[in-house]
């Protein structure tokens, strides 16, 4: 079904462009002035870079040459293997992300300001990685949040752990997000071989999931909507199509007007929220909704519960 995009539309989607770039941007600052002076591996397309330039003699190449390499690579293993949907997500971060990471790097120079971007020289280096360690949290955090606000991703290794989860049908995203950052981690633990830092990188990835979960209320948290629509089929063909999600409908009437309408239902997680709103904004402009936090959500797609006999 094909549909004509109006003011609303282009601004809405412009706005959400504008979000991704800001977030990608905002990622990069903190990766390029905190992460990559001090070799603070926080897990994702950093870390590994960290790790990476630890191992090359070659001292030529940089880290964030590594990040370009590693960024371009995922998004072509992305493209051909989780396909061009999740690809698209993922472009505005894949073009914007290493080359704000160079630019940024620019900042560290001594020349610059007086050297006022590079912590690893200044006075208070005693607390200066530590204080790298707090503010890259709160700038990967803010940055990856604003990013999702637009809908966008910012695809590096979250690829990897998706190919694996398509692989293994069992294993559950967030699990196996979490493992290929923590591997970045402890390679980063025994090849830099500071135990100190390698700690600092932990609390950095903290802070960082803490800001992501304020920022982006509820993080990967799901959500229940309720929407009232008279295109209930059209909404209930593009949330399967464009969210991969099912739903439920319900046949109401309305309490003031006595019209007869239907309720779609959809659960749903932080990351489709700006796709769901373009959705319903762009079929009916006068639906009804409500949005609500669940709990927790069990059957197929989601959390499965199993019931233990006891012993």
């Amino acid at each position: 079904m094909k549909f004509k995009y109006s003011k609303a539309d282009v601004l809405q989607k412009a706005k959400s462009i504008l979000l991704v770039m800001l977030g990608t941007v905002i990622l990069a600052f903190g990766t390029s002035v905190f992460l990559l002076p001090f070799d603070l591996v926080t897990g994702g397309v950093s870390g590994y870079s960290i790790v990476i330039k630890t191992l090359l003699p070659f001292e030529f190449i940089t880290k964030e040459m590594i990040i370009a390499v590693l960024t371009w690579s995922l998004f072509v293993l992305g493209f051909i293997i989780l396909g061009r949907s999740f690809a698209m997500k993922s472009l505005i971060s894949t073009i914007v992300y290493p080359i704000a990471t160079a630019a940024f790097s620019g900042l560290r120079s001594p020349e610059f300001m007086n050297g006022f971007f590079r912590l690893e020289d200044s006075v208070h280096s005693g607390i200066a990685i530590l204080l790298a360690a707090i503010f890259s949290g709160v700038f990967v955090g803010l940055g990856c949040a604003l990013s999702f606000l637009g809908g966008g991703s910012t695809g590096g290794v979250d690829v990897i752990a998706f190919t694996l989860c398509k692989i293994f049908k069992k294993a559950k995203s967030s699990v196996t997000i979490f493992i290929v950052d923590a591997s970045a981690v402890v390679l980063g633990m025994f090849i830099i071989g500071d135990f100190i830092v390698s700690l600092l990188g932990i609390v950095s990835a903290f802070i960082a999931a803490m800001v992501i979960d304020k920022v982006f209320v509820g993080g990967d948290k799901a959500f229940v909507a309720h929407i009232v629509t008279d295109k209930s089929e059209e909404l209930n063909e593009q949330i399967r199509e464009r969210l991969d999600r099912t739903t439920t409908l319900f046949n109401v009437t309305g309490g003031y007007s006595g019209e007869r309408k239907t309720v779609v239902m959809v659960s749903f997680t932080m990351a489709q929220y700006a796709e769901l709103m373009a959705i319903v904004t762009k079929l009916d402009k006068n639906a009804f909704m409500t949005i609500n936090r669940a709990h927790e959500i069990n059957g197929e797609g989601w959390t499965k519960y199993e019931l233990k006999r006891k012993k």
